[in-house]
């Protein structure tokens, strides 16, 4: 991105693919003086703080006249169920990167200073500007996602697959409390989210067992 960016307000705003990777994308692109383009950035922010961002950013994008440029914050996210100690369940949603958002801007001093100022974010995805001189590091050049990209992110979070997030791993004690195993105990061996069902191994007649449970049987030992 050349350094003299315009931060005028474009008469009309282009969605266009990002560039091809090797190429970079400048406003110059533009089919015309009064078209600026507007691209998908992922940018990284602290941890667990996406939604504030991107409720923040939404306001400040309003505050500082940036709105018509700043055009759409995302969270990509998939249903998710999670599975408590006790084996209640809990409908909840899964970020699909977590530790990033989804900005469609036009990209110019102006709307990167909204984007790069606003509190809990670290830096947009891109490639390091290394300085001429000295050793000191540059700036990050933000960098467009490509359409590939955008719609591989989008696609997956369209699916809207449920994940199951179990709150066990291996090594954890259990308590089955259903089924004909009720009240043994044992140890988590393996943990499969995706079938809903773990491995433990079970004292079945002085002997330990591998035995495969719902995660509706059980219950997590403390």
């Amino acid at each position: 991105m050349p350094d003299d960016l315009t931060t005028t307000d474009p008469a009309e705003v282009l969605d266009l693919p990002a560039p091809n990777e090797g190429e970079e994308g400048t406003l110059s692109d533009a089919p015309s003086a009064n078209t600026a383009i507007a691209r998908w950035y992922a940018v990284q922010v602290a941890s667990s703080c996406e939604k504030k961002v991107k409720a923040t950013l939404e306001q400040r994008a309003i505050t500082l006249g940036v709105s018509k440029r700043i055009l759409e914050i995302e969270i990509p996210q998939t249903p998710a169920v999670k599975v408590k100690k006790d084996g209640s369940r809990q409908s909840t949603e899964e970020k699909v990167f977590p530790g990033y958002v989804l900005v469609r801007m036009v990209l110019d001093e102006d709307t990167m200073m909204a984007v790069r100022s606003t509190p809990n974010v670290i830096n947009f995805v891109g490639a390091e500007d290394r300085r001429a001189a000295g050793k000191a590091r540059g700036h990050i050049k933000p960098r467009p996602l490509s359409r590939a990209e955008v719609d591989r992110i989008f696609k997956r979070a369209a699916e809207k697959k449920t994940v199951v997030k179990v709150d066990l791993t291996e090594g954890d004690q259990i308590l089955v409390t259903a089924g004909p195993f009720k009240d043994f105990q044992g140890e988590v061996i393996e943990v499969s989210g995706e079938r809903n069902k773990l491995k433990a191994l079970l004292s079945i007649f002085g002997r330990e067992t591998p035995v495969e449970l719902e995660f509706s049987q059980i219950s997590k030992q403390n």
